[in-house]
């Protein structure tokens, strides 16, 4: 049995290969509707595959198969590159209409990628309802001109920091009962803040300043210091863990895209350390344990990599797939967890875990986030993400209690 489309050679497509629910008409309606936002908003997709030579109705013809399968047969959870992949190992004959036009595969990989993302952003998956186990999103205000940080000095407090519009750093705070005003802390921000505790009553936040140089302030209990300048050249905001208390370790990515790192030993600040790799974002850090650190950026390919410290040196790069469209930002729950957020192609929150013994898949957490998310844990049991909103407010999701 084959499946035929004009212009099309029938051999193409042996329906033995695939799995025919994927054309279950009950979806038709959804596909049609992708498929008219693909004709009347992204043209452009049609053209680069027709200046390359194929015919336009094979080319809607293609639209509709990867739309079709988008829906009906991958999970929408994962990101599209992670879609397409398997679309490819599960329709490995594809390639071959396009290799019957010449046309080259990266340009094939861009376009069917960007198809994805677009089926994943019109596909009515309730994006702005809880993943389950999760609170909704709730609107905390503010006016953000940067993605958010957060710090927990102790359970049930959190301490979350932004840009506003005056480039100033400002701070509002959950006390366990009721979340205080915002309040501005002050300096000019060039990026994003970071910000760490390593005891009680402790925060420190971390900013690049005008001169792309990292600054620091902290709360010692009492009251806010002055801000210092700890040198350095950064091309990224920074981010900052604590492996015990009374020490931080910052990193930065610097001049070359690598990745630095800053360490106060307790009792003075080490010189910067190139610990290399090509980052396109600013890093994100962790700690589960006094001598261990993970770190994590958006690479190359806009995909997770990550490196970690053992307690003796340093591991290589890994790439941990996903398509980022922002920083991650990472959390643990308890030693040997790890969860790393992200906003990916369709603007929401995802998440991946190390649970102790692999990396579970990507999960689908929903919202529609405008700059990269903070996570922070404030107990073996619960996780709280933030993120700038639609309408450049603070916006909170949690599990657990």
């Amino acid at each position: 049995m084959y499946y035929y489309y004009p212009y099309l050679p029938a051999y193409y497509v042996p329906m033995s290969y695939i799995d025919p629910s994927f054309l279950n008409m009950r979806q038709q309606p959804s596909v049609q509707e992708v498929l008219q936002t693909l004709r009347t908003e992204h043209n452009n997709l049609y053209s680069q595959l027709v200046q390359a030579g194929m015919n336009r109705q094979i080319v809607d013809y293609v639209f509709f198969f990867v739309v079709s399968y988008t829906l009906n047969q991958a999970n929408t959870n994962l990101p599209a590159n992670q879609i397409y992949n398997q679309f490819q190992r599960q329709v490995p004959w594809f390639n071959l209409l396009f290799r019957q036009f010449n046309i080259p595969q990266n340009l094939v990989n861009r376009v069917l990628i960007r198809v994805i993302e677009i089926t994943l952003d019109e596909f009515e998956d309730d994006a702005e309802q809880p993943a389950p186990g999760w609170s909704g999103w709730e609107n905390l205000g503010g006016t953000l001109t940067s993605a958010p940080a957060v710090a927990s000095w102790q359970p049930n407090r959190l301490d979350v920091f932004g840009r506003g519009t005056d480039q100033s750093l400002y701070h509002i705070w959950w006390d366990g009962r009721s979340w205080s005003n915002w309040e501005s802390l002050g300096g000019t921000l060039t990026s994003p803040p970071a910000a760490v505790s390593w005891g009680p009553n402790r925060i420190d936040t971390f900013v690049r300043g005008t001169d792309q140089a990292l600054y620091h302030k902290w709360w010692n209990g009492s009251s806010w210091s002055d801000w210092e300048s700890l040198g350095g050249t950064l091309t990224s905001g920074p981010a900052v863990s604590s492996r015990r208390p009374n020490q931080l370790d910052v990193f930065v990515r610097g001049t070359g895209n690598r990745l630095y790192k800053k360490t106060w030993n307790g009792s003075r600040w080490e010189d910067w350390e190139d610990l290399g790799g090509t980052l396109a974002s600013e890093p994100a850090a962790v700690s589960w344990g006094p001598n261990r650190i993970d770190v994590f950026a958006r690479g190359q390919n806009q995909d997770l990599i990550h490196k970690w410290w053992n307690g003796t040196s340093w591991s290589n790069w890994e790439s941990l797939g996903g398509t980022l469209t922002s920083a991650p930002t990472v959390s643990s729950l308890r030693p040997n967890q790890l969860d790393v957020f992200t906003r990916g192609t369709n603007n929401r929150l995802y998440k991946r875990t190390w649970n102790g013994t692999r990396w579970l898949d990507w999960e689908n957490l929903g919202g529609t986030l405008t700059s990269a998310p903070a996570a922070v844990s404030w107990g073996p049991n619960r996780t709280d993400v933030f993120a700038r909103g639609q309408n450049q407010n603070l916006i909170h999701l949690y599990r657990g209690n």
